[in-house]
Formats: C-alpha cells, structure tokens, sequence
C-alpha cells in the first residue's frame, strides 16, 4: 500500500526558465479516463464494485460497460455473489448491455425473466454457462419464451440428479448456431460408493438441435456410453474435437462409424476411458483425419497401440501416459512404420516400461520438431538422460521431468539439479514451461545453484512457469526470481503442474469451468 501511495499522490519538481522551481501535486485522479479505464480493466468485479464507492468519477468508471464483457455469477469460483433477481436484472440492463459476450449463471438465478432480459439486452452473448451442477429442483420455465440466440458457446454443469429435459425443451429453437458444447458431468465430486445413475439430459435429443457442432466435450459424465458419441457423429458431421474424457462407459465400439462419419475429426481425447483393444484396432484409423489423440490410462495393450500408432496417417499430438502397455517395441515400430513428422508435442507420464536407451533414440531423432514434452513419473529419465537429449530439443516449450514422492524410491541416484538447468537454460531458450517435480529428497545442488538459477533466468526470458516439489530448492529459485521482479513465475507442485494441452489446436475452445 506504501507503494501504491507513492504513485496515487506523490510531487514532481518543476523548473521554470528563471531557475525558481514548483512543487506541483500529483494524484491517480490527474489520469485521463481511457487510462483510469484501463488500470480498472485489471482488477476483478468485486473491486470494480469496491472503487465505485470512492468517488463519482469512479463510480462513473466503474459503470462503464466495457468492463463488463465477461461476468462470472458463481461466488464459488470468485465470481460475483447475486441472490436477488430483481438485482440481477437491473445489472444486465445498466452494466452487463451490449458489451457482455461471456457470462457464467448458478442455479440460483437461472430463471425465465432473467434469460428473457439476456436476450433483450445483450446481444452479442456468445459464451453462455450454466451451473446446475449443486441444483436439487428446476425452476419453472413453462413460461419461457426467449433465449440468446447468438451463442457459439454453451457450457451446462449438470447435476447427478436433476432431469434436464424440462428446460432442455425450450432452448433447443434457439442454438442450433452452436459450435462448442460442453457438457460436465459430476466425475469430480463422485463418491466412491456406488449410486444409481441417471441419464440426466437427453444427448439424443440435444444432436437433433445442434447441426453446426464442431467441438464437443463431454467431460466425466457417468452415463455417457458409447451410443451417445454414435449419435453426435450421425448428425455433426463438421466435427472437429470430440473429447469424452473420464466417460468409463465408452468402450470404443464408436469408433469405427465416427470416423468414417466425421470426415473433418482431428482432435480425439479420450483420457480414463474403458477402451476395448479389439474395438480400438477395429477402427479405420488409416482413413481418418485425426491428428491429436488422447489415450491417458486406457489400458490398450502393446500390440494394439503398435496397430493404432502405425496406422493413423499423421499425428501432431499424443497423449499415451499411464500405461503399462507402451513399451520400447511400440517406440520402435512408431519410429519405423509411422508418421512423426508432424510430431509436435508427446506425453508418456508414468509409461514405466520404457527404457532410457529407448527413449534417448527415439528424442534424439525426433527431438527437433517437438514443442511439448512430459517424461515425468518415469524413474529411468533421469538429469542424464535430459542432458544428453537437450542438444535436440532446441524447440521445445513445455517440459514435463520429475517423479512425484510417492515413487522417488526408485531412483537408482541423486538428480544434479544445477547442471541440468544448465543445459536447459543453453538448449532451450525458448521455453515458456517447465516442471522438475522430483521430490526434496532426490535433487543434489550446492552452494553455487544461483550461478546456474541465474543462467536460467536470463536466457529463457518467455518462460511462464517454472514448477518444482515444496522444499529448500524451490525456495532458492523462488527467491531468486523474486529479486529480479518475476513474482509469478516460480511456482510449487502442489497447486500446479505443466501439461501438453497448451498446444491443441482447439484448446480455447475446450476450456471450461
């Protein structure tokens, strides 16, 4: 606050042509308003509200309705906090107005005269989510009539328990423009003992009004079987991304009609699915289009992914951690029968089996064309292996290395942590992520780790992120960016880790939440 003090009313020194001097007050209040606008475009609802109680000037600031292009109604998720209706529907016509394009809405407050009043006065929503997710009971919507009808994209939280179709039905005139769909299940907040489970929106129905679909996510929904995905691919056929992660009922026996359906499929993510080998190996993966492909603990066999990866024309993008199956063979089959090189970004988190020979032939050959990299959860990639390699990843962008606590066991040695950010900081200098999750325990540096720190910090001048486990190291580095005026960069592995997903080409699009 000292600081901000400082800025928002300070004196500056004038010296007129006499040589006599004035002391001329200075405060934030002297800023011209585009300005003031810009400096408030930063700040988050609740404090644009908060300011708007300092002084008509702000207030006025605070109104203007260019900050209100993106509202979130969900105080669970640091939005803004509206019991009230009446309230809500006086912001939607004095702040929200023509200038809101994304905004979130709880169940609380989706009801038919606010949705009537969006539709009246914003017109240029295209980003629209609604959270039923902690709901117990609808509203009545018998007497809705209206609804946006420029959205391209729709986000619906559902809930376990609460049947959709009774406002389902009144909506479905009105967005068959969309694009992006998402639907999010309860996967997360799923107890571990089994429930009944209910098919709580009808995605039959759904498809039948939303022709122009081109990403589709339905992400950890219980009842989402194979049936389901059949049905998008009958009636999108512009589908781009189709991503169905954390559905354990999707067994892959889709496949097969959606690709030979959807022509223009690139994008497939299917992390935590119950894939099938032979369904899998059934697919005419020769014939498609897809490009990026998720496969995260499906618990495909060796000999299907050999078929699977040999098969597919070009790949840009693989997801294949977490599973015991890709071994040395289906490197070397890749690297001998496949494409790679398009290859732009690989995960194998946790694919064990593999060797450090075999990895270090396969980065050493296609190393330079990678931007996005994770080797994490592999106890044969250790800081020798990444050294050697680094010469041949002068591209790469995001890096994934490290074993989390629960396997640093099965380290053979320490990592000497100062001279692989060395070659790091030399090698990859464009790297905008990192993560080097080994635990505490398992990193060896001494007394000269700024040198190395130092290194890094001035030659990988993009980088965001820099992730590493709780403990003395993490403190040093944290420290050490601190003083050079980089608050953010460094950050611990319990609140964050680097992933791949950066470099999906639908990736805006499949945000959410």
């Amino acid at each position: 606050m000292d600081s901000w003090g400082q800025v928002v009313q300070g004196a500056t020194e004038i010296v007129d042509h006499e040589g006599s001097s004035k002391r001329i007050r200075t405060t934030i209040d002297k800023l011209p308003e585009k300005v003031l606008l810009r400096i408030f475009s930063y700040l988050s609802h609740r404090e644009i509200i908060a300011n708007a109680f300092v002084c008509k000037k702000w207030r006025t600031i605070a109104y203007n309705t260019a900050l209100w292009s993106a509202v979130s109604l969900r105080p669970d998720r640091q939005g803004l906090c509206v019991n009230n209706i009446d309230t809500l529907l006086y912001l939607i016509g004095s702040r929200f107005g023509a200038s809101l394009r994304y905004l979130e809405m709880p169940m609380d407050v989706i009801t038919h005269p606010v949705l009537h009043e969006l539709t009246a006065k914003c017109p240029n929503l295209t980003n629209f989510l609604l959270d039923f997710s902690t709901a117990m009971q609808l509203h009545d919507f018998n007497d809705m009539q209206a609804f946006p009808t420029k959205l391209r994209t729709m986000c619906i939280c559902l809930s376990e328990v609460i049947f959709m179709e009774g406002f389902m039905r009144k909506i479905y005139n009105f967005i068959n423009g969309l694009e992006v769909l998402h639907l999010v299940g309860t996967y997360e907040k799923a107890d571990e003992e089994e429930e009944e489970i209910y098919e709580v929106i009808n995605i039959h129905k759904l498809k039948s009004a939303t022709p122009n679909l081109k990403v589709v996510n339905l992400y950890g929904i219980n009842f989402v079987d194979d049936t389901h995905v059949e049905a998008f691919s009958s009636n999108c056929i512009q589908l781009e991304c189709l991503a169905v992660n954390f559905c354990a009922k999707v067994t892959g026996s889709s496949l097969k009609i959606l690709l030979s359906r959807c022509k223009k499929l690139k994008c497939l993510l299917m992390n935590q699915c119950t894939l099938a080998n032979d369904q899998v190996m059934a697919a005419e993966w020769e014939k498609s289009a897809v490009q990026e492909l998720d496969v995260t603990a499906t618990d495909l066999s060796t000999d299907c992914l050999i078929d699977l990866l040999t098969r597919i024309p070009t790949l840009r993008w693989l997801s294949a951690g977490q599973l015991d199956g890709f071994t040395d063979p289906v490197l070397r089959a890749w690297t001998e029968r496949g494409n790679l090189k398009n290859l732009v970004a690989l995960d194998l988190d946790l694919c064990d089996n593999l060797t450090e020979e075999g990895l270090y032939k396969f980065l050493a050959r296609y190393g330079h064309n990678l931007r996005g990299l994770v080797l994490s959860g592999i106890p044969q990639c250790t800081d020798s292996l990444c050294s050697n390699v680094m010469p041949a990843l002068k591209n790469i962008r995001i890096l994934r290395l490290g074993l989390s606590e629960g396997l640093s066991y099965r380290l053979t040695g320490k990592i000497h942590v100062d001279g692989l950010l060395d070659n790091i900081a030399n090698y990859a200098q464009n790297l905008e992520r990192l993560e080097m999750s080994w635990d505490p325990e398992s990193l060896r540096f001494s007394d000269k780790s700024q040198k190395a720190i130092d290194t890094m910090r001035v030659k990988c001048l993009r980088l965001k992120s820099l992730v590493l486990a709780d403990g003395k190291y993490y403190e040093i580095v944290k420290a050490n960016y601190e003083r050079a005026d980089r608050t953010t960069v460094v950050r611990t592995a319990t609140n964050c880790y680097v992933s791949i997903v950066y470099l999906l080409t639908h990736y805006r699009d499949l945000i959410f939440n």
